[in-house]
């Protein structure tokens, strides 16, 4: 296929090569980062002080006091939900944010190039898709919820399947703080396609960006990825306390973060932010790498 009229916007891949290749980006990602997810959500939803001493339970809870590898599993609560978002998040989100450049880019490209100018009218477009992506994700937001209840809050949902849950609960407690998940999700996503792009455009020189290396790739992800979860952080922990609390709570974000600022500091927006850091760059070579380099990969093909 030929490539559109900016060349950083690079060759459109089939919907079927998007969705084989950021699909297996998900599966592998669930694979190895499920666990540090865990302890990541379990330190944003602990509302004490946190201590050396009291790590162990905070992070193992009733595995605390358990052989290693029983600790180990115990941080694969919710697996069946996980696999069902991560899988789901990622083809959308790596398959679906070409489709929003593309659409941009028939409908308002020309407005993006003249404004802004071609370079960075280019890389507003990719991150204008990103953040356009993010706001689209919050439909997947039930399977993120009942992830993040078996995570951090297991009796919650204890002993119900997904039907039995809707049934009694209702679809929409499946979806309490989706207008905080999509608050979240606009900036970060924003801030992770087009952190990508301005590394590629700057650092890399690429005129192109679907011309990039694994190595290019992979730098420019972690650039994007370190951008996105700061500038998400705050909101995503309001997000987390919303969702892993008991399905007949009525508590919203507002008095969370009221919450939060009297009893534990502005600190506690940032809970969670350094393990989250710590792997963003091996989380991006199963993911955002991984995903571009399947997707040209699956194009030859499909």
């Amino acid at each position: 296929m030929s490539p559109p009229a900016d060349g950083r916007l690079g060759k459109r891949e089939s919907g079927t090569a998007r969705i084989l290749g950021s699909g297996a980006s998900g599966v592998a990602e669930l694979l190895v980062f499920h666990p540090v997810d865990t302890v990541a959500k379990r330190l944003m939803s602990n509302k004490s002080a946190i201590s050396t001493t009291g790590l162990n339970n905070i992070i193992f809870r009733s595995a605390a006091q358990a052989p290693i590898h029983s600790k180990f599993l115990s941080l694969f609560p919710g697996l069946g939900y996980a696999a069902g978002y991560k899988i789901a998040q990622r083809v959308y989100k790596f398959g679906g944010q070409p489709y929003f450049r593309d659409l941009i880019d028939k409908n308002g490209g020309d407005w993006f190039r003249n404004t802004f100018g071609k370079k960075t009218g280019g890389m507003l477009m990719h991150a204008t898709a990103g953040s356009l992506t993010g706001i689209g994700e919050v439909v997947l937001l039930p399977l993120d919820v009942l992830k993040i209840k078996m995570q951090t809050n297991p009796d919650a949902i204890r002993g119900r399947g997904l039907l039995k849950l809707v049934t009694d609960e209702g679809i929409a407690s499946l979806y309490r703080g989706w207008g905080w998940t999509m608050a979240r999700n606009a900036p970060g996503s924003f801030a992770l396609f087009g952190g990508s792009a301005v590394t590629k455009e700057y650092l890399f020189k690429l005129s192109d960006y679907s011309s990039a290396t694994w190595t290019q790739n992979f730098v420019a992800s972690i650039a994007g990825a370190v951008a996105s979860i700061t500038v998400a952080a705050p909101l995503d922990v309001v997000k987390t306390r919303i969702q892993n609390a008991n399905f007949n709570s009525t508590v919203g974000g507002s008095a969370i973060i009221r919450e939060m600022i009297r009893t534990e500091g502005v600190g506690a927006f940032f809970k969670g932010l350094t393990p989250k850091i710590l792997v963003v760059g091996p989380k991006l070579v199963f993911s955002y790498t991984l995903a571009q380099s399947l997707i040209p990969f699956f194009g030859k093909y499909v």
